[in-house]
């Protein structure tokens, strides 16, 4: 979780700051990768229990809430941005799924001694 808190400080840092991150990086790739991270991250913080959704949907909402605030900031908010986001979100959630479920397939299959 503190893996999560810290990246997410980071990319709200980056996302409201005038200029950037300042990578010369396609921005939706960007966006794409931060909130693929984002999404694995908090899927295996919350062991990919039943309401890890619930995470992913607020992860979401919180690109959308910057995006907003970006306006605020001088920054251009962009709908191609938050589609970014949300792609990554579903592609880092179940990446993280996929993940979860290998490693309890894992630890179930192999005997403590081996």
């Amino acid at each position: 979780m503190i893996a999560f808190w810290a990246l997410a400080a980071f990319v709200a840092w980056g996302e409201l700051s005038p200029g950037g991150i300042g990578l010369n990086i396609w921005d939706k790739l960007q966006h794409f990768g931060a909130y693929a991270a984002l999404a694995a991250l908090i899927t295996v913080a919350l062991e990919a229990r039943r309401w890890w959704l619930w995470g992913l949907l607020a992860l979401i909402i919180y690109g959308g809430c910057l995006e907003i605030l970006q306006g605020m900031v001088g920054r251009d908010m962009s709908i191609y941005d938050e589609i970014a986001n949300t792609l990554g979100v579903i592609v880092g959630g179940s990446a993280g799924w996929a993940f979860w479920v290998l490693l309890r397939a894992w630890v179930v299959e192999v005997p403590a001694g081996d």
